[in-house]
């Protein structure tokens, strides 16, 4: 047989198919050009690395898995990270194929989502495919990294066709044979190629030319054609082919070469023919570079000047290159052996099975050892090493052996060899099964050992569930399953561990319940109480006793007291339950609550009981009245009981308290607990009557008093007072006292004393002491005390021997004494008496009566420093001496005004300071020690002198203080001893007083020695200390300028000044200087306050230049800093499509930058933020134009398309049809109209419309339109129309509805009775049922 050759053209080197990785078929040619297609599955190797990384270090704790997905529907896969360990959150990406990165391709058809459930603290991140196209499917690869730990997963995605069966492709197309020259090189792929298919029978193709084919096709095209012609070696001839493009010599040898290539069916004969120029040459043949020798095979035959080999019986073997050689030239060609095809002798036949079995597909081919595929709904079934499905081959026989079948084996087995094909559906069912051991709820205790088991009649797998959620193995729960025996067991039972379990057999809709419940007996806790239980509190506050329990299910708790049961509510006493304690509320304590409380616990499990002990204590009763068992002259002996209750805690003393019979004043006598029950109160006014009480005490306080005691009077006697005799000027300054230091009042002017102005306190002092006295003596009658052996009494009169009062309440043993609370202007008499054990002695009469006069005091006062005119006058005057005491003069004046001045002076020997008026031509004296001097101050010499040391110094030098600014004083020193003062030494001439200039000096904190920072909106407050005397006069500027205080507020104190912005803004920015001035002396100080705000954007941002994958940004500064430098910029970019905008460069310092890993295909927008160190702008600047990322030397031109017109008139896509109705029934008309603007929808019957009929319902649903007509009868018979209208045109469509009526007859004689206005249908003989039916 002689083949037919095409000439060969000269073309570039295609790629064939055969080169493609392993795996990817036709299907993978088709998706290299679509919008996902940039990537590549990842190579062994690097995946393998990946693998052993999420290995060392595994974060997915839930891998995506692989998925099926149906053109135009939407697919999400989940990945979950654990993030227990994680600092923060992970780093996911999502990769199609190798290398593309899908974060850039989010928008219409893909999103990427993330969220982060706080409780169980897992990361979870979604990848959602919207709208599938077919292109979508391939590898893809999910990876998340966290510092140095990587995991990742890898998962296929396939789309299938929504409807429809793809044609029906020759058996041919897909064999493909990977060896050359052997018989039996070759396997079958039809992996890109197949789909599930319908079995249609072959047709004869008439012979094709396929070496001209494959000459003239696409080079996508060379493996469809190889499989479709039954070409075995798809290289070899790809390779040859390639050789033959090539321009062939003109031969000098050959008038005519062999055709490139031949063609030839297993078993046939083909003939190779050459014409030689001269035939003379010696020609031989060769096959791949064997020379033929004649045979039966090969014959050789000379026709002039044609040399022909004839090759019979054509095996796969003779598949090969051939040349013959003329001289020095040669030809050559290819002969390519076609197989004949494979037919299929005996059929696949159905089988059903059960779950487990071995499932056994059977079908005979029509050549031993022929290739075949066999398919799974079709798809290719690959048997492995691994895989359940096994392919059996003996001779012509070829078996498909399915090892334990499942549900999922289902489906329609086909098996296709190169001239034929038949399929076989396999159902496979679940056994019957049989619950041999069901599972049997449970009650156990708290801590004790859980075990659910069942037994089915089958060894599958199952699943664990509790309260509808899987049930997780733990270190204390275990799955256990062991042929038909399944069990759940939990070591030490929780309360958690309470609820519903199920079992549930894998792919059996069977499940076995079974309820557990986890009981615990109660317990009570008492572990806060004290060793014997015991509570106390006070009476009358809320007791609120929590006790804490446990117990499962929570305890049910009782408290009782006495029997008698406490219950809750809202009583004083009440008991109050939650899950986990029980409280006792007492509201208002009181002794009576005190006892022993039981508190009883109950649940299924058991009981618990505990007492507690409640002790209400108080305040203790008050003492029963005390008795007075001796009285003295100015003292008695009282005596008393203990109270009767004690108020629950111990006495710890009590208080003593006495009043005179006739004032309500009670007066406490003692300040420290008094242990015992007697006590002899002292100091009392002899003739007085007394009354006398007691107060108990404990830890919770002070009892009521008791019942004052009997009244009881001491022995009468009288009072003495004392004076500082020796000197006229008599210190008035002491401010009256009502009591002496005792807390006693005095016995002269008793009522005056107390409600009015007390009487004065005059005192005198002379050797032995004195008693002192206060009251009215008679004239012509002398005061008389019984005391102590040389003691005296000191009286006072305003006249001689008629009204003389008691100076000093106690007898004194000294013989000087100070006279306090004198009237002013008043001339009084002093007398002093000594007294003993006998009595009283006669008086003794100062000389001349005293005049009391007031120290004169001036507002301002200074000291200063004697032997100096300018004296110091900036100390600040002071109303008391040293030992915080005031003078004897001027006592009310230096109270309620301005106090006296203090003044001193320094001279040798010493002074002694007075503070008096001194009148002209009197000279002051005081009885002192040996070598002691005093010393006088006054305005004018001789005229008002003041004592300016109230104590007598050893020094010749003193400083004099409280001086009045800007006087004159003079000075003079007296120096003092025992015989008294000598006379004065005048200062030569009068000291100005000068307060002390102190330069101002301006103390800057550190913080404020730099540029003081704050941000728009915050508060401004800084506190400058300074010094300088006198106070300073202080002066703000702002930058040279006044401060607008209306913004600014400026508050000055002696020693510091305050600036304070409530809300800084950026116009506060600038210098302030503050000037301090005292007198002549200046001082000054600047701060700087800057206030800063977030910047503006930048001005513009232009695209220089874009290329490659590149793209060169330039920006100018923004107009607004916001007061501060600016620090960077931050780079944005967003695809047109999504425009989603991602941060490409952060702190970025130029105005220039390159964007760069721009994906090719897609178009960019950018924009910048400016930075400073208040953050980033607010809004930031947008390139006008975008960048598109073109792919090189293809220029994509975008298509125009033209708006479309979704207007449309109303239209019915289903009309109403005639309908008959049972009358009683609800019946329906439907229909179903389109139209755009959405139409209004009107229903008639009869013409006439239906509006607010309640025995119809119409509603409008998608476009289909409906008429509920309820319960209708046969007046509702007639023609109902719907009419559609919008603004392009109205269109209607009726229909005709009958209603019937159907009668149940009565089983009694006589016919049956029809409505009025009906005939009768039908009817049965008398005596029986019968069923009628009515129509209008």
């Amino acid at each position: 047989m002689e083949a037919r050759t095409g000439p060969a053209k000269d073309e570039e080197d295609p790629s064939p198919p055969s080169a493609l990785p392993p795996g990817l078929g036709s299907r993978a040619l088709e998706r290299k050009d679509s919008e996902w297609s940039l990537g590549e599955s990842p190579a062994g190797e690097e995946q393998d690395k990946q693998n052993a990384n999420s290995q060392l270090s595994t974060l997915l704790i839930e891998k995506p898995q692989s998925g099926t997905v149906k053109v135009g529907e939407n697919i999400t896969f989940i990945a979950k990270v654990k993030a227990e360990d994680l600092l923060r959150k992970p780093t996911i990406k999502w990769f199609k194929g190798k290398w593309m990165d899908l974060a850039s391709k989010a928008g219409k058809h893909l999103q990427l989502k993330e969220t982060f459930e706080r409780q169980t603290r897992v990361y979870t991140f979604e990848m959602q495919i919207i709208k599938a196209k077919e292109n979508f499917g391939g590898n893809y690869r999910c990876e998340v990294t966290y510092k140095d730990k990587f995991d990742s997963c890898s998962f296929d995605l396939e789309v299938h066709e929504s409807t429809g069966t793809t044609p029906n492709i020759d058996i041919r197309s897909a064999f493909k044979r990977s060896g050359e020259g052997q018989e039996d090189a070759g396997e079958l792929d039809f992996s890109g190629l197949l789909k599930r298919r319908e079995v249609k029978p072959q047709e004869e193709e008439p012979e094709v030319d396929v070496w001209e084919l494959l000459k003239n096709a696409n080079p996508n095209e060379y493996e469809k054609i190889a499989f479709q012609y039954g070409i075995t070696d798809l290289r070899g001839m790809l390779r040859r082919l390639k050789r033959m493009r090539r321009v062939e010599k003109k031969s000098a040898a050959f008038s005519k070469i062999l055709d490139p290539a031949y063609q030839v069916d297993k078993g046939g004969r083909v003939r190779f023919v050459v014409e030689l120029a001269d035939p003379k040459l010696e020609v031989k043949w060769y096959k791949n570079g064997q020379e033929i020798r004649p045979s039966t095979k090969y014959i050789f035959e000379h026709k002039g000047c044609q040399r022909i080999m004839f090759i019979n019986n054509c095996a796969l073997t003779d598949d090969s290159e051939y040349y013959v050689t003329a001289g020095d030239e040669k030809c050559s060609t290819e002969l390519f052996v076609r197989e004949p095809p494979i037919m299929v002798t005996k059929q696949l036949e159905d089988i059903n099975a059960y779950c487990g079995e071995r499932v056994e597909l059977e079908c005979e081919v029509s050549e031993d050892d022929a290739n075949v595929k066999w398919f799974k709904n079709g798809e290719e079934i690959i048997p492995t090493s691994k895989s359940r499905y096994r392919v059996k081959v003996e001779g012509k026989k070829h078996i498909l052996i399915i090892e334990g079948a499942t549900k999922a084996d289902s489906a329609e087995y086909s098996v296709m060899t190169t001239g034929g094909q038949s399929s076989a559906k396999l159902s496979v069912d679940l056994k019957p099964l049989k619950i041999l051991t069901p599972l049997t709820d449970q009650t156990v205790h708290l801590g004790k050992e859980i075990c659910l088991k069942c037994e089915i009649s089958e060894n599958i797998p199952g699943k664990w569930t509790k309260n509808g959620l899987p049930v997780q193995e733990s270190d204390r729960l275990k799955v256990v399953h062991k042929g038909r025996i399944h069990k759940l067991v939990i070591a030490n039972a929780l309360i958690e561990d309470e609820g519903d379990y199920v079992f549930a057999p894998d792919a059996y809709s069977v499940t076995l319940p079974a309820k557990v419940h986890v009981i615990d007996p109660p317990k009570i806790n008492l572990d806060g109480l004290d060793a014997d239980n015991t509570v106390t509190v006070i009476a009358g506050n809320k007791l609120r006793l929590e006790i804490p329990v446990s117990g499962e299910p929570p305890p049910k708790a009782l408290w009782s007291r006495a029997d008698k049961a406490i219950m809750e509510g809202s009583g004083r006493i009440r008991a109050e339950s939650y899950p986990d304690s029980s409280t006792l509320v007492i509201d208002i304590a009181e002794r009576d609550d005190s006892g022993v409380y039981h508190i009883h616990l109950k649940n299924e499990a058991g009981e618990a009981h505990a007492s507690i002990k409640i002790k209400v204590v108080d305040i203790p009763d008050p003492p029963v009245a005390p008795n007075v068992t001796d009285v003295g002259d100015d003292w008695c002996i009282m005596n008393w009981e203990p109270p009767v209750y004690d108020g629950g805690s111990p006495i710890l003393g009590y208080f003593i308290e006495r009043k005179k019979k006739q004032s309500s004043r009670w007066m406490r006598l003692n300040f420290d607990l008094c242990k015992e029950t007697t006590f002899e109160p002292k100091k009392m006014i002899e003739g007085v009557a007394y009354e006398v009480r007691i107060f108990a005490v404990n830890a919770v306080g002070i009892s009521k008093p008791s019942m004052p005691s009997k009244p009881f009077v001491p022995l009468v006697k009288e009072r003495s007072s004392r004076a500082h005799l020796g000197d006229q000027n008599v210190n008035a300054n002491a401010p009256p006292k009502e009591e002496n230091h005792h807390g006693e009042e005095t016995s002269y002017g008793e009522k005056t004393a107390e409600k009015e102005i007390p009487g004065p306190r005059i005192g005198s002092s002379l050797a032995g002491g004195a008693e002192e006295e206060r009251g009215v003596k008679p004239p012509g009658t002398s005061a008389k005390q019984s005391g102590e052996n040389g003691e005296d009494a000191c009286d006072l009169c305003d006249l001689p021997a008629e009204n003389w009062i008691v100076a000093n309440t106690e007898l004194i043993d000294k013989t000087k004494f100070t006279i306090t609370g004198l009237p002013t202007d008043a001339k009084i008499f002093v007398r002093v008496k000594a007294v003993n054990k006998a009595g009283a002695s006669e008086p003794k009469y100062y000389s001349q009566p005293i005049l009391v006069k007031e120290i004169i005091v001036k507002e301002r006062s200074s000291r200063a420093h004697l032997g100096d005119q300018n004296v110091n006058a900036n100390a600040p005057p002071k109303e008391e001496n040293h030992h915080g005491e005031e003078t004897s003069y001027g006592e009310k004046t230096a109270e309620k005004e301005i106090p006296g001045p203090r003044i001193g002076s320094s001279l040798a020997g010493g002074a002694e300071e007075e503070r008096g008026v001194k009148p002209p031509g009197t000279s002051a004296k005081q009885s002192g020690e040996n070598g002691e001097d005093a010393c006088d101050l006054c305005d004018l010499p001789a005229e008002n002198w003041i004592v300016a040391n109230t104590e007598l110094i050893d020094k010749t030098k003193f400083t004099i203080t409280g001086l009045p600014t800007d006087a004159k004083i003079f000075v003079r020193v007296k120096a003092v001893n025992k015989a008294g003062a000598s006379e004065p030494k005048y200062y030569s001439q009068p000291i100005l007083v000068k307060e002390i200039i102190e330069p101002p000096k301006i103390r800057i904190p550190r913080h404020l020695k730099q540029t003081y920072i704050r941000r728009v909106g915050e508060a401004v407050n800084l506190v400058i200390p300074f010094q300088g005397k006198p106070r300073p006069e202080l002066t703000w500027k702002k930058d040279g300028a006044e401060i607008d205080k209306n913004q600014i507020n400026i508050r000055n104190s002696e020693t510091d000044t305050i600036i304070f912005i409530r809300k800084a803004e950026r116009s506060h920015s600038g210098k302030y200087d503050l000037k301090v001035k005292v007198d002549k002396y200046v001082e000054s100080a600047s701060i700087d306050i800057q206030i800063v705000d977030r910047p503006g954007p930048p001005q513009i941002v232009k695209i220089e230049d874009v290329w490659g994958e590149n793209v060169a940004l330039t920006w100018t500064p923004p107009k607004d800093d916001g007061n501060a430098a600016i620090t960077g910029y931050t780079i944005q970019k967003a695809d047109k499509k999504s425009m989603e905008w991602f941060t490409v460069i952060e702190h970025y310092h130029r105005t220039n930058a390159t964007i760069t890993e721009l994906v090719i295909g897609n178009e960019y927008y950018f924009r910048v933020f400016s930075e400073n160190m208040c953050g980033l702008s607010e809004n930031a600047t947008m390139t006008k134009e975008s960048a598109v990322i073109a792919k090189d030397g293809k220029v994509y031109k975008n298509p125009v398309y033209e708006d479309f017109d979704f207007t449309e008139a109303p239209m019915f896509t289903q009309p109403l049809v005639n309908t008959y109705a049972i009358a009683g029934y609800n019946a329906t008309l439907n229909c179903s109209v389109r139209g755009n603007p959405k139409p209004k929808i009107t229903w008639m019957k009869n013409k006439v419309a239906i509006v607010d009929d309640p025995r119809y319902r119409m509603f409008s649903n998608q476009g289909v339109c409906t008429l509920e007509i309820r319960k209708p009868s046969p007046y509702d018979g007639g023609t109902y129309s719907c009419q559609a209208v919008n603004n392009l045109g109205t269109v209607e469509i009726e229909c005709k509805l009958e209603v019937k009526v159907i009668y149940q007859g009565l089983n009694t004689p006589g016919q049956p009775i029809f409505l009025e206005g009906q005939q009768q249908v039908g009817s049965h003989s008398a005596g029986s049922s019968c069923k009628v039916c009515l129509q209008t």
